[in-house]
């Protein structure tokens, strides 16, 4: 009988000890003591040199690995050094809003023009506050999908020269993939869970089965929430007080929520016919106008000045909307129970930029309270986009081995590109019936 032990590092050592004939030996009676003795001695000593070897050969494999994350499908120029435990090493962000509020909104052009002037700024910031070098990388990880073409070719192409450049791995990723694993980084949360993107763009539930493995359970056909608050917010002309001026849309109708009553105007809850999870904000935004243009005409008011009833309006916004994301969040649970996808004491991920409203959080938690679930929430600068999920997303695939690039030149950027695969009209074939939701009581 033999006892075989191999390491491998690229060559392979073994060790082979006859355990049979030692024991043999060690049993004989014929051997003095002092024999014996000499045998354990050197049993012993073959021991430690089995395991110093095992720990020096086997190093590599514990050691930390770093990882650059490159991030450009919009509006932020965003790089990060994250390692496999998690820990942030550096990272640096150049924000483009103030520029595009000017404009107006979002102009792809002026958008990669800006991202093509930082990139290198904003990669060399994050080494240099990381304390590294292009050679002390493990692997280059960059945002290919989805979202704006003309942003996501500069992030894209600059991955392409410094991979080029440093001989290192490329790890394409995917935006809303990214967004979706970010709380993995800070908590421990099992696969599969089920999570929640709202964002300006984005709205979408879908069930974390693994590092690139995603089903989608409902998706926004029309505007996101978050684009939806900005363009109501900029109708309630909410720029011309003085103390919201500097805050987003979304972020000056939370904080004139506060104390406002959200049953003082009558929204239409919308979606409610359809037994999916799919969002709709289009038909939100219609009545929010429709609303703010009546009371303007019953105070006199022309269309640049505050409706009296602002705190209320925001906060029966805010309801409205909060109700249809718990509509839909409660199908999602049933339909999970029912087709076994996650566990019984089930996890929320709730990440992008509108997950940072307190009111929504609120009544999110509450509608995990029904179901037994835990809610997890990134902190709020990790919500929007930043280098940081980019690289914690390469770090997750490659402990995993998983979407390396094996081409890293032949790499394209996508436009659009679905988080995982489609599971839509399943939930919509079943028909399922929710229980009732109750939002009226709750309070920030």
């Amino acid at each position: 009988m033999y006892f075989n032990f191999q390491i491998q590092d690229g060559s392979a050592h073994e060790i082979h000890v006859n355990l049979k004939l030692l024991g043999r030996i060690m049993i004989s009676r014929r051997l003095s003591f002092s024999a014996n003795r000499a045998i354990c001695i050197g049993l012993r000593k073959l021991r430690r040199k089995v395991s110093r070897n095992f720990h020096l050969n086997c190093q590599h494999l514990f050691k930390s690995k770093v990882v650059l994350g490159i991030e450009t499908s919009c509006d932020d120029t965003g790089a990060a050094v994250v390692n496999t435990e998690g820990t942030i090493l550096g990272d640096a962000l150049h924000s483009q809003m103030k520029i595009h509020k000017e404009e107006g909104g979002i102009n792809p052009k002026t958008a990669k023009i800006l991202h093509k002037e930082q990139i290198e700024k904003v990669v060399s910031s994050a080494l240099q506050r990381a304390g590294i070098g292009l050679e002390d990388l493990d692997a280059i990880a960059v945002t290919v999908e989805p979202g704006l073409a003309l942003s996501l070719g500069v992030g894209v192409n600059y991955a392409k020269e410094l991979v080029e450049k440093s001989r290192k791995p490329m790890i394409p990723i995917h935006h809303m993939q990214a967004h979706a694993l970010t709380a993995r980084m800070l908590n421990k949360i099992e696969f599969p869970f089920l999570v929640l993107l709202a964002s300006g763009g984005h709205c979408l539930l879908t069930v974390a089965q693994d590092v690139d493995r995603f089903l989608i359970l409902g998706d926004c056909l029309d505007s996101a929430p978050g684009d939806c608050l900005e363009k109501v917010a900029r109708c309630l002309s909410l720029k011309s007080i003085p103390e919201l001026q500097n805050l987003c849309g979304g972020a000056a109708i939370e904080q004139l929520a506060v104390g406002g009553d959200p049953h003082a105007f009558p929204f239409t809850k919308t979606q409610t016919e359809r037994s999916s999870c799919d969002f709709s904000f289009s038909g939100v935004r219609s009545q929010a106008e429709s609303f703010i243009n009546s009371e303007r005409e019953k105070e006199g008011k022309s269309a640049g000045e505050v409706i009296k009833k602002v705190q209320d309006f925001c906060a029966s916004l805010q309801y409205v909307m909060a109700f249809q994301i718990g509509r839909r969040l409660q199908r999602a649970f049933v339909y999970c129970e029912i087709k076994d996808l996650l566990p019984s004491h089930p996890t929320l991920v709730v990440s992008g930029g509108v997950a940072s409203n307190q009111y929504f959080r609120h009544c999110l938690r509450h509608v995990c309270d029904m179901n037994s679930a835990a809610l997890i929430c990134p902190p709020q600068e990790l919500c929007t986009d930043n280098g940081i999920m980019v690289a914690w997303n390469g770090v997750e695939k490659l402990k995993v081995g998983r979407g390396i690039s094996r081409d890293p030149q032949s790499e394209k950027f996508r436009a659009r590109s679905p988080i995982g695969e489609n599971m839509r009209e399943d939930v919509m074939k079943l028909g399922l019936k929710i229980p009732q939701l109750k939002l009226q009581s709750l309070r920030v």
